[in-house]
């Protein structure tokens, strides 16, 4: 694969979103650059897929698409979400299993509910799943924490050599990264759970109990992280939620 980072308007660190080229698909073409154009004219481009639909990693579909003549792959059943964020009609549908060009689509929703992951011979291009540093976001109300954990859960088990994230560098110790991943999610759970059987009744005050860093420019990001983690114990019974108040209780 080849990593190509582009700059866009992202919380990530380093305001930039990874697109790649390989198994003659062009994947998160984020925005047009010179370092893109390049590289595209450069490569073998068949097809042009995204992991998902958020605004830091569609840019550039549709101009790619327009100039290389590439099949455009949409998740099946996210054509209306994949349209309106790419100003783009998908030629074609993917789900699990699906042969993109050399590369085979995996479902791994959870960051976002249309996210899927691009596995080739040298590793899976993982999207926003993973960061080689930091965490990544899983915020209501797209965001679902017992899908992402599962979707963690799925690529610990393929063991691939390598992982190509959605931002920053090539992850050379996937196992190890997802681990850490998971564990900073735990720790996560364990202080918002905490927080409401402290008395916290309201995700704003769950927020200011279980972060313990200044939150200026991500207070929304983290408050949609908290809603999320509550959303999760509520599921499982550890806590009482009332999603359309934002009311929280201990169970």
């Amino acid at each position: 694969m080849e990593r190509v980072p582009v700059p866009t308007e992202t919380t990530a660190p380093g305001g930039r979103t990874n697109a790649y080229l390989g198994g003659g698909v062009l994947v998160d073409p984020a925005g047009r650059t010179p370092e893109l154009d390049a590289a595209v004219a450069d490569g073998e481009v068949d097809h042009v897929a995204i992991t998902h639909a958020h605004p830091d990693h569609v840019g550039g579909v549709a101009t790619y698409a327009a100039e290389t003549g590439a099949t455009v792959w949409a998740r099946r059943g996210r054509e209306e979400r994949f349209a309106a964020a790419t100003d783009c009609d998908p030629d074609r549908t993917f789900s699990e299993g699906t042969t993109v060009g050399d590369l085979t689509v995996l479902d791994t929703p959870g960051h976002a509910p249309d996210h899927v992951a691009f596995e080739g011979e040298t590793g899976i291009c993982s999207g926003d799943l993973a960061v080689a540093t930091g965490s990544v976001a899983v915020a209501a109300p797209e965001g679902n924490l017992r899908a992402y954990l599962v979707a963690l859960r799925r690529l610990y088990a393929r063991d691939p050599s390598r992982l190509f994230p959605g931002h920053g560098p090539v992850i050379g110790d996937p196992r190890a990264t997802i681990t850490r991943l998971m564990a900073h999610r735990a720790e996560r759970e364990r202080g918002v759970e905490r927080a409401v059987h402290e008395g916290a009744e309201s995700v704003e005050a769950v927020l200011d109990a279980a972060y313990d860093r200044d939150l200026t420019g991500v207070r929304d990001l983290a408050a949609g992280t908290v809603h999320a983690h509550l959303d999760k114990l509520d599921r499982e019974g550890r806590v009482r939620f009332d999603r359309e108040t934002g009311r929280v209780r201990p169970a």
